[in-house]
């Protein structure tokens, strides 16, 4: 492992300095100096280098001279990162990182910095060593991904023969533990809806109007409580009509991974685990579809009490899904669902947002198996992990369908890592394996 003179581990940690979140308009300048930091390094490296502007933040594109005969690799990751509310839950400054026991902890260190960039270095290395790649290589870093990645569909149509690839490998999920490689060939998708429920005028008093005026807090929660039956299960008719089943190879290959459900409660902090009854919590997690309430409110919310029966209540609902389940189709059968189970005496109101498909790959297919043995390589002495992930990547599915290709995910983020929250981390360990990957990777998928 690198010392902390390595210059590797110095430009990591100036990396994680850009403060290059991609919500918040206040960020733009930091955004884009982030992204020109990346054009200098990349272009320094003597990669052809370009930062393309975009309706919303740029992207960074940079290739080597392609050769005909080789195969082209295409590498994505993204320079972008999420808000770090609440920051006074952080031990120390998101964007000032700090190493401790060999783990870098700051915003962007998991995801997706110390990813990406453990690839530019393992890039770097060969280049400097070798004189070239052994592979036409694409490499495409985004700065959009945290906000739905909105104008990378429209890059990809608008230079579809200049990102013309054989494979695409990103490293943005995660190892199933420290130590084991990780392969990951499928993600579940989703499918998110807002429901509104209106009732009186305004706001009314409980105790005059209560009991001849229906309550819309109480619609909501009847709605949301009839998306469930008691075991668990999904109550939307015809929401499972197009899963697929697991394969007895997987249940037999998750059973041995060094991760279970003692674990997941520790990773998640929970008093107990419930979910689909009839799966494991790995199966429910990875194979299985579900839906989740991610907020919910109406009414008073102060201290104390005011008898109050509010005018409005609402909830915001995710579906994961997972092959074959198409988004558009089940969000349909869930309107209809709420539309049918919807109380008299208000109104409801749906509204879409974001929808992605999900992802599955042939793990024994050759780019498969040239994964799988980069991935032993720079990560020896443990088994190989196959996985799915319960987390959404929809860029993977775009890249399917504008480019032809399949993806190759590669994750070298630890469960406990805490994307998206305070703390967020990324062992050394990783970053500096996560540079041997990209070598071995390159090599292998070459062949």
């Amino acid at each position: 492992m690198g010392s902390m003179s390595d210059p590797r581990l110095a430009e990591y940690l100036q990396f994680l300095r850009f403060p290059s979140i991609s919500t918040d308009p206040e960020r733009k300048g930091d955004v884009a100096a982030c992204a020109a930091w990346l054009e200098r390094k990349l272009t320094g490296m003597g990669l052809e280098t370009r930062v393309v502007s975009t309706a919303g933040h740029p992207i960074v594109l940079a290739k080597n001279a392609h050769q005909p005969g080789r195969r082209t690799v295409m590498i994505y990751g993204h320079y972008d990162v999420q808000p770090v509310d609440p920051v006074e839950l952080w031990t120390s400054p998101p964007f000032e990182p700090r190493i401790e026991n060999d783990v870098v902890f700051a915003r962007g260190a998991a995801d997706n910095k110390g990813q990406i960039f453990a690839h530019v270095l393992g890039l770097e290395e060969t280049l400097k060593e070798k004189g070239e790649l052994p592979v036409n290589l694409v490499l495409l870093i985004e700065g959009e991904e945290e906000v739905g990645s909105a104008h990378l569909e429209e890059f990809l149509l608008a230079h579809r023969e200049d990102l013309r690839c054989d494979v695409i490998a990103i490293s943005d999920t995660g190892m199933i533990a420290k130590g084991y490689p990780t392969f990951t060939y499928g993600l579940r998708g989703i499918g998110a809806l807002e429901l509104k429920v209106t009732g009186p005028g305004s706001d009314l008093h409980s105790g005059i109007y209560g009991g001849a005026v229906a309550n819309p807090a109480t619609a909501v929660a009847r709605l949301v409580a009839s998306l469930h039956d008691e075991n668990g299960h999904v109550a939307v008719p015809g929401f499972y009509d197009d899963v697929a089943p697991l394969q007895d190879w997987e249940r037999a290959a998750w059973a041995r991974l060094p991760f279970g459900d003692e674990d997941l409660l520790k990773v998640t902090g929970s008093r107990e685990l419930f979910g689909e009854a009839g799966f494991t919590s790995l199966e429910r997690t990875w194979a299985r579809p579900t839906a989740e309430v991610n907020g919910i409110g109406g009414g008073f919310q102060g201290v104390g009490t005011k008898t109050v029966l509010p005018q409005k209540a609402f909830a915001k609902l995710t579906f994961r899904l997972v092959p074959n389940q198409q988004p558009d189709d089940v969000m349909e059968k869930v309107k209809a669902h709420l539309r049918t189970k919807c109380p008299p005496g208000v109104q409801l109101e749906i509204s879409g947002s974001h929808a992605g498909e999900p992802y599955f790959t042939d793990p024994q297919s050759a780019d498969g198996q040239a994964a799988q043995r980069a991935l032993q390589r720079a990560f020896p002495g443990k088994d190989l992990a196959l996985i799915r992930e319960g987390g959404s990547i929809p860029i993977v599915n775009t890249f399917k369908r504008v480019l032809g290709a399949e993806t190759l995910l590669l994750g070298l983020a630890l469960p406990d890592c805490r994307a998206h929250a305070p703390d967020e981390n990324f062992p050394l360990a990783n970053f500096f394996g996560g540079i041997g990957l990209n070598r071995a990777l390159l090599e292998e998928l070459a062949g």
